[in-house]
C-alpha cells in the first residue's frame, strides 16, 4: 500500500509533535530560587524607610509586622500593624537588592487613588503640567478682563484655577496637603457665590482682552484637542463609569442593578489558575465579568443614561477599553456645551454664548472629566438644561429631578428651583408634578425585581444607606481613622454643618423674594459648592457640577433677560 505525500508530511509533523511535547514533560521543572532576604530583614527595610519611619514616628505603641515572598516577582510584601489602628503601612521591597520598591502609609494602604500616580485619572497627556498649565493660562486670559487686573471676576477666576493646586498634591499622593487646599478653595467659591446670588448685583461687564471671533476659534480648537485626546489614545475608564456600564447591562437583562453587580468573593476564577486577588469572576449569571461590588451606589438614572451605548456597543464583562462608558461620557460632555450655548443665547446673545462655551472646553478639570469617562459628566448635562428650561417650572422640575435621580447631591437644589422666579402656588404644584413624575419613572427599573418591597430596601441600602455610613480619606471630616496619629477627629463638625446646609438650601429658596437669572445660578452654585464641602468623599470631577452656574453668575449682566 502506497501512503500518499501529503499524509507523509502529515504523520512525520504529528510525529515531531509528539516527541517536542514528550521531551517538555520529561524536562526537569527549574525551581524558583530560594529567597535571599530573611522575613525580618525585609521588614526592617520596609521600617528604615524615610516615608514610613516619619507615619509611624506618629504613633506611640510599637507596630506589628509580618511579611510574605512571591516567588514570581522576588519580591516581599510587607505589613505594619497597630493595634485598633489596624495596617497603617505598607510596601514591596525587592529580595535581591533589599531596596524599597514601594511604600504606603496612612490612607494610601486602603486607597490606591490616595497613592497618586501619572496618568491615574485623566490621561498623561492632560495631566502633565505644562499642558494643564497651558489650559489654565487659556482659560484666564479668555475670561479675564485683563484691563481690570484687580477687578473681582479676575480673582474669582483665579479661585476656580485654585483647585491645581490641591490637584498637583493629589496627583503625587499628598492627601493631607491636596484635601485642606480644595477645601479653602470651596470655601472661598461658596462666599462669593452667597455673596452675588442674595445682593442680586451683577458684576461689571466683562471685556475680554480677545475679540470674540477668536475666542470662538480657540473654543472650537480646544473642543478637537479634547476630542483627540478622548479617541486617539484614551487613558483607562475609572471605576464609576465601568459600573454604570454594568449597571446598563442589567437593565437591559431584566435586572435592576441594585443588588446585581459582578463580586469577587466567594467566586471561582475565570481561568482555573488565575491568583485569587483576581478580579475576573464567574457571576451567578454565568459569564466571566470583573467584579466591583459597590458600583450600584449611584442613582437609577445614571444606569439609563447608559442604556442606549450598551444596547448598541455591547459590553464583553471585561473591565476593557469599556467604548460605552466612553461614548456616553463623550455624548454628555457635547449635551453639556450645547446647553451652555443656548443658555447663552437665552440670556446674553452670542456673546456670552461663546464666552460660556469657551469657559467650559478651556477649564481643565471638565477635560478630566471626559477622559476619566466618569458618570459625573451627567450632572451638569441635567442642570444646565433644567437651567435652559427654567421658565418652565414643568421642564425645571422634570430636568431638576433627572439630576437628583443621577447622583442623589443635586436635591439640594429643589427648593431653590421650585421658588423660581417667585411662589406662585399654581407654578409649585406644576414643578412638584414634574418632579415627581421624573423620580417614578426613573425609580420604575425596581419593577424589574419580583419584590417591590424587597427592591425598594436593596436600592435604599446599596446607595443612600451606604453612602451615609462610608469612609474616605478625600474630606477633612473623616480623618478621624487617623486620630492615633495626630489628625484630628472633626465627625461632630461636620454633623453640624451638614445641618447648616440643609437651612441654607430652605433659606436661598425664599432669599431673595423675587430671583432673576442671575440670582438662580449664582445660588444654584452656592448651594451645589456648600453640600461639596460637607461630603465625607470629595473629588475634582464634582467640579464640573458647578462650573456653568459659577460662570453665569460671573458673565451674566444684571439687564441681561430671557428671550423668547
Amino acid at each position: 500500500m502506497v501512503v500518499p505525500r501529503r499524509a507523509q508530511r502529515r504523520l512525520v509533523s504529528l510525529a515531531a509533535l509528539a516527541l517536542v511535547l514528550a521531551l517538555a514533560a520529561a524536562a526537569p521543572v527549574r525551581a524558583a530560587p530560594p529567597p535571599v532576604l530573611t522575613e525580618g530583614e525585609a521588614v526592617a527595610a520596609l521600617l528604615d524607610d524615610p516615608k514610613v519611619t516619619d507615619w509611624l514616628d506618629r504613633y506611640a505603641p510599637s507596630p506589628s509586622t509580618d511579611a510574605e515572598f512571591e516567588e514570581g516577582t522576588q519580591r516581599w510584601t510587607v505589613h505594619v500593624r497597630l493595634g485598633p489602628a489596624g495596617e497603617v503601612a505598607t510596601g514591596v521591597v525587592d529580595d535581591a537588592t533589599g531596596k524599597v520598591v514601594e511604600a504606603w502609609t496612612g490612607p494610601q494602604v486602603a486607597w490606591k487613588m490616595a497613592r497618586g500616580g501619572e496618568g491615574a485619572f485623566g490621561g498623561r497627556v492632560l495631566t502633565s503640567m505644562p499642558v494643564w498649565l497651558t489650559l489654565c493660562a487659556v482659560f484666564l486670559v479668555g475670561l479675564a478682563d485683563l484691563r481690570r487686573p484687580l477687578s473681582l471676576r479676575n480673582l474669582d477666576l483665579i479661585g476656580l484655577l485654585s483647585f491645581t493646586l490641591s490637584w498637583w498634591f493629589f496627583e503625587r499622593g499628598e492627601v493631607f496637603r491636596s484635601v485642606p487646599l480644595a477645601t479653602a478653595s470651596l470655601a472661598y467659591l461658596l462666599g462669593r457665590m452667597l455673596w452675588i446670588g442674595l445682593r442680586g448685583r451683577a458684576l461689571p461687564p466683562t471685556r475680554p482682552l480677545l475679540p470674540l471671533w477668536l475666542l470662538a476659534a480657540v473654543a472650537v480648537f480646544l473642543g478637537g484637542f479634547r476630542l483627540g485626546l478622548d479617541v486617539a489614545e484614551p487613558p483607562p475608564v475609572i471605576d464609576v463609569g465601568y459600573a454604570s456600564v454594568v449597571g446598563a447591562h442589567r437593565i437591559l437583562h431584566g435586572e435592576a442593578p441594585y443588588g446585581h453587580m459582578p463580586v469577587r468573593d466567594t467566586l471561582r476564577p475565570c481561568e482555573p489558575d488565575a491568583p485569587s486577588d483576581a478580579r475576573d469572576r464567574i457571576q451567578s449569571n454565568g459569564r466571566c465579568e470583573s467584579a466591583v461590588e459597590r458600583g450600584d451606589t449611584y442613582g437609577p438614572a445614571t444606569y439609563l443614561a447608559y442604556v442606549p451605548a450598551v444596547a448598541a456597543l455591547g459590553w464583553s464583562g471585561r473591565w476593557d477599553r469599556l467604548p460605552a462608558a466612553r461614548w456616553t461620557a463623550l455624548g454628555l460632555d457635547l449635551l453639556t456645551l450645547a446647553g451652555l450655548v443656548v443658555v447663552g443665547l437665552r440670556h446674553g446673545g452670542r456673546r456670552l454664548a461663546v464666552l460660556l462655551g469657551f469657559g467650559w472646553v478651556a477649564f481643565p478639570f471638565t477635560t478630566y472629566l471626559l477622559l476619566s469617562a466618569a458618570n459625573d459628566a451627567l450632572v451638569p448635562a441635567l442642570l444646565v438644561w433644567g437651567f435652559a428650561a427654567a421658565s418652565s417650572p414643568w421642564g425645571r422640575g422634570a430636568l431638576g429631578s433627572l439630576a437628583g435621580m443621577a447622583k442623589f447631591a443635586p436635591l439640594v437644589v429643589a427648593p431653590l428651583w421650585l421658588t423660581y422666579p417667585a411662589t406662585r402656588l399654581r407654578d409649585a404644584w406644576r414643578f412638584a408634578a414634574a418632579f415627581g413624575l421624573a423620580a417614578l419613572a426613573t425609580l420604575s427599573i425596581l419593577l424589574l425585581e419580583p419584590g417591590l418591597v424587597d427592591a425598594a430596601r436593596t436600592f435604599f441600602d446599596r446607595t443612600l444607606g451606604f453612602q451615609l455610613g462610608r469612609h474616605s480619606p478625600f474630606s477633612i471630616w473623616d480623618w478621624g481613622q487617623y486620630h492615633a496619629a495626630g489628625i484630628p477627629d472633626l465627625r461632630i463638625g461636620q454633623r453640624l454643618l451638614q445641618g447648616v446646609v440643609l437651612g441654607l438650601a430652605l433659606v436661598v429658596a425664599v432669599v431673595p423674594r423675587r430671583k432673576g437669572p442671575l440670582e438662580l445660578a449664582a445660588l444654584t452654585a452656592a448651594v451645589l459648592v456648600a453640600l461639596q464641602l460637607v461630603l465625607t468623599h470629595w473629588f475634582y470631577l464634582y467640579l464640573p457640577w458647578v462650573l456653568p452656574f459659577t460662570l453665569l453668575a460671573l458673565l451674566l449682566g444684571r439687564t441681561d433677560a430671557p428671550r423668547a
